[in-house]
């Protein structure tokens, strides 16, 4: 039986003891109690999710504008242009269509899907992963499905950009770059009109006098279309203003390698061309499945063709798919060296994927290459896993990270993948154990290296040192004068301020 000194002991101790601890979390910074609250919670994924769902994401690097749309909106807008679908294949096609909607209908109205629940489920598992095996490889299903409706993504751009938009917003991004294909494939049918040609100059000089200059000016005219139908369906500038209305959209235009050479050629001459032209164009990025065929083939040739065109627009910014490679979808040979090309022949200042960087030639020497050089990888999780099997601790994301390599992650293509930005840190977390360190600097990282124009707020993004401009400011507060000035003449450092404010009201929770 205690005495009542050590009783009187135990509870001054008690005091001492609650005492400091309450001491000690004032002087925790907010960040630092954010962190304890996220190291308390990875065990129980409904408050991670939660958790993940409300911290600021920074943008999104990686990510095709058709992908992004989820299958559901295909329905509705190929139902609204009067499409059909064949029934066997999920295609679209145009009308007409089978006059009745009965499941004898080879070729039914889309909108019979509205009143047909195995024609509506079957569109979608179609048009994505949504009950795909995952057992199996899912790289064929993924890519067959892009053909399925692309006659309806021709036709709706402004309807997409004003979903992915609204979803981002939603999801606490705040920047987009999003790879669009703006053109209609005018410039890789003026290139395929016009042919090939062993001088690049030569070929380039034919494109720009015959009709390259219309192909530019009709393609910035269609995107002011797109982008009025954007900010049309979100309402923008009035009192229903969806938050995607507040989303910076930049895009990188996407140049599709698997097509035979002149075209190729004549759609990175477009990229350029536009990205020198509009500021809304950042910069290009080479799409289509790296193993297939011709991206194999040619890859050498795109690389020389890229530095060609690199050499007269040095401005423009590159930004390249290259390690989208699993061993057994190549030969070996065809794992060794894409990721290290990009970057030193093909001018890339980030990487898309970079899965099988472990398989190139002195792998350890790349990664200090890319960590010297400051080459983000855009890692996509989701993506990687459905696409090539690759996932947990197959996945170079952590080798990245311990190599010094900046990596932000990214979507891909969310709505084929069924997945979104608060899905993707969510991955991160439970596979990685990431400290809320971590994803908060690849938050940072996601702006830090994005194409936006003007300089950067941090003189150090690692160690979030502000320029000297901001140095005496806190974020989320009123800049001072010289901030207020430096962030009028930079894209980049407003998005990076507006992310510091974010995460300011973010961690006051904790």
């Amino acid at each position: 039986m205690r005495t009542p000194r050590r009783m009187l002991l135990a509870a001054v101790a008690a005091l001492v003891s609650m005492f400091a601890a309450a001491g000690a979390a004032r002087a925790e910074s907010p960040e630092q109690r954010t962190a304890r609250h996220l190291a308390s919670i990875h065990q129980d994924p409904s408050l991670l999710l939660s958790f993940v769902r409300a911290m600021p994401k920074g943008g999104d690097l990686h990510m095709h504008l058709g992908g992004a749309v989820y299958a559901e909106s295909w329905i509705d807008w190929a139902a609204r242009e009067g499409l059909c679908v064949e029934r066997k294949s999920a295609n679209l096609s145009a009308a007409p269509c089978d006059a009745a909607c009965d499941r004898a209908a080879d070729k039914p109205a889309v909108h019979c899907a509205y009143q047909d629940p195995l024609l509506y489920n079957q569109l979608i598992d179609a048009w994505s992963m949504r009950n795909f095996d995952r057992a199996q490889l899912g790289h064929d299903h993924f890519f067959a499905a892009f053909e399925k409706f692309s006659l309806i993504a021709f036709r709706s751009a402004g309807d997409e950009l004003a979903e992915v938009a609204s979803r981002a917003a939603a999801d606490k991004v705040r920047y987009l770059e999003i790879m669009h294909s703006a053109d209609a494939r005018q410039a890789s049918e003026l290139g395929a009109r016009l042919g090939w040609d062993d001088d690049f100059g030569r070929m380039r000089d034919a494109l720009l006098a015959g009709g390259m200059k219309d192909v530019l000016t009709a393609t910035r005219q269609q995107l002011d279309r797109d982008e009025a139908r954007r900010r049309e369906l979100l309402h923008c500038d009035t009192p229903q203003a969806d938050g995607g209305c507040q989303v910076t959209v930049r895009y990188l235009y996407q140049v599709l390698r698997g097509l035979p050479r002149p075209m190729v050629f004549a759609q990175m001459l477009l990229g350029f061309e536009l990205a020198q032209a509009d500021a809304r164009f950042v910069g290009l990025n080479l799409v289509m499945p790296e193993d297939w065929y011709v991206p194999m083939h040619d890859f050498d040739l795109h690389m020389k063709m890229l530095d060609f065109l690199h050499g007269l627009y040095p401005t423009v910014h590159i930004s390249l798919h290259a390690g989208e490679l699993a061993p057994g979808l190549v030969p070996p040979e065809g794992l060794r060296n894409h990721i290290r090309a990009s970057i030193e022949h093909g001018h890339a200042e980030r990487i898309g994927h970079g899965v099988s960087v472990m398989s190139e030639e002195d792998a350890p020497g790349l990664l200090a290459e890319m960590a010297s050089r400051h080459v983000l990888v855009e890692i996509c999780l989701t993506s990687n896993d459905v696409i090539l099997g690759i996932k947990g601790a197959d996945h170079p994301l952590p080798t990245y990270i311990r190599h010094g390599v900046p990596v932000a992650l990214a979507t891909d293509d969310e709505g084929v993948s069924r997945s979104d930005m608060t899905h993707e840190y969510l991955r991160a977390v439970q596979t990685y154990d990431l400290p809320y360190s971590q994803l908060k600097r690849m938050a940072r990282q996601s702006l830090e290296y994005s194409f936006l124009a003007g300089p950067s707020l941090w003189t150090e993004v690692r160690d979030s040192r502000p320029v000297a401009a901001c140095a005496a400011d806190r974020p989320g507060g009123a800049p001072t004068p010289s901030c207020r000035a430096f962030l009028d003449a930079s894209d980049r450092a407003t998005a990076q301020w507006e992310l510091e404010g974010a995460f300011a009201r973010f961690e006051k929770a904790y």
